[in-house]
């Protein structure tokens, strides 16, 4: 019996040594296309957020505020892919005013749904719910049916003390997404607020 936390362990410690070797094999590719083609702002993009996926948020910045300095006068679009990426940063690292100021700064149609997403998850994080509020709902405009949207919705809502509100997107959440425990305990939360019997949902976010 005691042998079996330790083969655990070492199943956990496998894991992770493959996962930072493949990390590192695809850090030195990305570093290997920088130097052949270094006029390719994506492969900064994509080696920045590597560098945030491994937690190394102060060499993220770093290379991105480099990339901009060399693409942001080139196109609008390597700008604001950059400064989106930027944003990111900081928002992993948990700063969330410098991600606010970055996010703030996109105007790529394309990458604008997503930077009100961030921008809504970075007031979240500031404690801000009624600003997080007003730009997850106008990251839902143009998706309605993803999950995650309408989860920082609902949880926003929850946060305002918009309860009724909060289980219509609850709802919606668990209608794609029926295993997702978090959304079921706090559906749970609005029902009893409410004065509806929750047991279903703490039921539901025991078993996932």
């Amino acid at each position: 019996m005691t042998q079996q936390p330790q083969a655990g362990n070492d199943v956990k410690k496998a894991e992770r040594d493959a996962k930072q070797k493949q990390s590192e094999a695809v850090l030195h590719r990305l570093v290997q296309e920088i130097d052949d083609n270094p006029d390719d702002y994506h492969t900064y993009y994509d080696l920045g957020a590597l560098l945030v996926n491994l937690k190394s948020y102060t060499q993220a910045e770093e290379l991105l505020v480099k990339a901009l300095g060399l693409f942001a006068d080139k196109s609008r679009q390597a700008k604001d892919t950059l400064t989106y990426g930027l944003g990111n940063v900081y928002y992993e690292a948990g700063e969330y005013q410098k991600a606010i100021e970055q996010f703030n700064q996109v105007k790529d149609t394309k990458l604008k749904s997503d930077a009100y997403l961030m921008l809504a998850q970075s007031y979240m994080g500031n404690n801000d719910h009624k600003t997080a509020l007003a730009f997850a709902l106008t990251a839902a405009q143009n998706r309605q049916q993803d999950p995650q949207v309408n989860q920082l919705i609902a949880d926003n809502l929850l946060a305002v003390g918009s309860f009724k509100d909060a289980t219509t997107y609850y709802d919606k959440v668990l209608a794609s997404d029926p295993k997702n425990g978090r959304a079921q305990f706090d559906r749970g939360i609005c029902a009893v607020v409410l004065g509806v019997d929750a047991t279903k949902y703490f039921e539901a976010a025991k078993k996932t």
